[in-house]
This record gives structure tokens, sequence and C-alpha cells, in this order.
């Protein structure tokens, strides 16, 4: 498994990342309400886990990733769905899941 510190580091981005992805989607009046619901999970989501990263569980924060990048699919999944999206919206939500893809690969 990564280093603590590495997987801290990495989540923080993702943190930031998220962060940005719902000001995005506050800010854009064209956004359908199944991704304004999967950014907001994954809003809470985020929250939630970084308190199971610091209890050092490998196991639970291998589960809590995989959490984390099933919403982040299915916000790609309704992102690519919506027809006319702001495309600051499209963007932040496919760096979102990326990143969130890219943390479960290294986990795993």
């Amino acid at each position: 498994m990564m280093q603590s510190s590495e997987i801290q580091q990495r989540f923080n981005h993702i943190e930031q990342t998220v962060n940005q992805m719902s000001q995005a989607c506050q800010s854009s009046p064209d956004v359908p309400a199944d991704l304004k619901q999967c950014i907001t999970e994954l809003g809470q989501q985020t929250g939630q886990a970084r308190q199971v990263l610091q209890s050092q569980d490998e196991n639970q924060i291998i589960q809590c990733v995989d959490n984390l990048e099933e919403l982040g699919d299915r916000a790609k999944s309704a992102c690519e769905q919506a027809g006319n999206l702001n495309q600051n919206v499209r963007n932040a939500v496919m760096q979102a899941h990326q990143e969130l893809s890219d943390l479960k690969h290294n986990l795993h």
C-alpha cells in the first residue's frame, strides 16, 4: 500500500478538486439534478473520508476510496449524459474522477 503521507497528500488534492467541482456546479444553472446529487454526495463523502484516513486502517481506507471512486464514476456518467453542460463543470468532474480513479488503482 502507498505511504500514509502520500495518500494524505493525494487526498488533500482530491478534496480541493471536489470543492472546485462543487463551486463550478453551484455557479452554473444548467447542471442536471442527478449530477448535482453526485457532486453533493462526493462532498459529503470526502468529509467523512478525512476521518477514515486518520484512522490508519488500511481496509477502511481502501473501501472508502473505492466508494468515492464509484461516486466519481456516477458523476462522470451523469456529466457525459448531460448535453449542454458548462465546460468548467465538465472539466472539474472529469478531473475529480481521474484523480479518484488513480488513487484507487494505486491502493489496489
